[in-house]
């Protein structure tokens, strides 16, 4: 009875401990111990950003906490110039710093969305290039690969984008290796992930680098993420690429909806169910039934 009474009181220590501090998104320094220096992680953002390839990395690198710093990271958002910007699908954003006056960054995470201004915009692209040339790491999530290529980053390396971009990047980065079958790339200080939640992967990546992979664990379950550091899901390298994601069928249906759409890399089954009101024409002395729904297409 003593020994099981030690144990359930040691429980209850650890817990009371631990728990508030979690909670509290803090954990207490060692005694005498001074703080270490938080590192500045700037995140780029402009008109028509992808939602997640931005929130996404913004949110994992916002649940790291260690014992020698309450949060090792000082995350924000730069833009061109400051004032509201329009994602796609349509939220509206505040940066927090402009390329005038936002702090230089140790980290900085470079995502996608509709990113053709972007790519085209030679101040932006100059405020990377700048950004990049003292950045511990630089990391682009989806199609964010092609800021970095038109930067001339990924120029040597291998690297990864959005699935239906591959291609395409190919042809953006003709001095890069492209691959379609990794979630992320690493090079080193480059790192790009492939497409929209590509970026937590690659974020968590990043957060075990740096600081060991129980802090990238604990971030991951704070984030009630089912993070899988052996996965080898990449959407790119799935047999449905050789598949269209829209079918032209208006021809044929006046309505279809998606039945199912499974698969992986060897083999991709679509199943879709519709209706028609077309009729076959008949050879002379034939007739036919009247049309069922048709499925499977």
């Amino acid at each position: 009875m003593k020994r099981a009474s030690v144990v359930l009181a040691l429980i209850g220590l650890m817990t009371s401990v631990c728990l508030p501090a979690r909670m509290e998104g803090r954990q207490p320094s060692a005694p005498g111990e001074a703080k270490k220096a938080q590192r500045n992680l700037a995140i780029l953002i402009f008109e028509g950003v992808q939602i997640i390839d931005y929130t996404g990395p913004y949110e994992t690198f916002g649940h790291v906490y260690s014992f020698d710093q309450s949060a090792p990271f000082n995350i924000y958002t730069v833009a061109e110039t400051l004032g509201p910007l329009t994602t796609w699908m349509g939220m509206s954003v505040n940066p927090k710093y402009s390329f005038d006056n936002a702090p230089k960054p140790d980290i900085l995470v470079v995502p996608g969305g509709d990113a053709r201004s972007a790519i085209n915009d030679a101040r932006l692209i100059q405020w990377v290039q700048d950004s990049a040339k003292d950045a511990e790491i630089i990391m682009s999530v989806c199609n964010g690969a092609f800021i970095l290529a038109k930067a001339g980053l990924l120029d040597g390396l291998e690297a990864t984008t959005t699935a239906t971009l591959i291609e395409k990047l190919k042809l953006a980065a003709p001095k890069t290796r492209v691959v379609s079958d990794q979630r992320f790339v690493d090079n080193g200080r480059i790192i790009t992930a492939a497409g929209l939640s590509s970026g937590i992967d690659g974020s968590l990546h990043v957060i075990e680098r740096l600081y060991g992979r129980g802090t990238a664990e604990v971030a991951a379950l704070n984030m009630e993420y089912n993070w899988d550091r052996e996965s080898k899901y990449a959407r790119a390298a799935l047999a449905d690429k050789y598949m269209p994601n829209q079918y032209d069928i208006d021809s044929l249906v006046t309505s279809w909806v998606p039945v199912s759409r499974t698969g992986g890399i060897d083999r991709w089954e679509s199943k879709w169910s519709g209706r028609s009101d077309l009729r076959p024409i008949p050879a002379a002395g034939e007739s036919f039934p009247r049309p069922r729904p048709m499925a499977g297409l």
